[in-house]
């Protein structure tokens, strides 16, 4: 799988492509990220992307033709399953979407700044708009780094156990259950006897029986229809 990365801050990017599971992604070959500098493809002085806002008002906003330049100049030798603009007013990402986009083959992905991008290029380039939730960060980067961890996690030899991330909270809407680790007995706090038994069918149970009760109490708009 290839990710492309549009920013103005690409070394904001290096750490968290660098360490872990997504460098081992990496290593294998199952991944491929690449961050791409936006004043590279400015033709403005001193690598000037951003302007002021027609209308007036406060904040710059990221001017539209170094941005075309920037994906149109990528799409000529990839072709993208979706461009995609994180922004707060995007559709809320989540586990199904992050499912989603794990079975793409080429993605790209827009960080915005400032007030944002130009209009234009929302409605004539962008295929798909994602916010990672109700808040506004300094940039876009962050949440780009948030967007390729959960995507990346999920492609198939990424993880050592890839039944590990079917277990994860939001697969088939539920939390996921309590996990307990050695000792059985620390501080006279013990591990529930059930995970001890052996029986894999009463531990699937249980598990399955505590994610309902997890999502109930904390999480009751997962549940739905279930």
């Amino acid at each position: 799988m290839r990710i492309d990365i549009i920013t103005v801050l690409p070394e904001l990017l290096q750490s968290p492509f660098s360490h872990s599971i997504l460098k081992r992604a990496k290593d294998k070959g199952l991944l491929q990220v690449n961050t791409y500098n936006l004043r590279d493809y400015t033709t403005y002085k001193h690598g000037q992307v951003d302007d002021y806002q027609f209308g007036g008002g406060a904040g710059m906003v990221m001017m539209p033709e170094p941005m075309a330049n920037a994906i149109e100049t990528l799409s000529k030798d990839i072709s993208y399953d979706d461009i995609i603009y994180l922004t707060p007013d995007g559709k809320r990402f989540d586990q199904r979407e992050a499912n989603h986009l794990s079975l793409q083959q080429n993605l790209l992905i827009i960080c915005g700044h400032y007030k944002g991008i130009d209009e234009r290029i929302r409605q004539h380039f962008i295929t798909k708009e994602i916010s990672i939730g109700d808040y506004v960060l300094s940039g876009g980067e962050l949440a780009a780094a948030v967007l390729v961890d959960a995507i990346g996690r999920l492609l198939p030899g990424v993880l050592n156990d890839e039944t590990s991330a079917l277990m994860d909270s939001f697969q088939d809407n539920l939390l996921a259950p309590p996990v307990y680790t050695r000792p059985a007995d620390f501080r006279n706090w013990k591990v529930p006897e059930v995970l001890l038994s052996g029986d894999p069918k009463k531990v699937e149970e249980w598990r399955h029986d505590q994610s309902l009760q997890r999502t109930k109490q904390r999480r009751p708009d997962l549940l739905g229809d279930f």
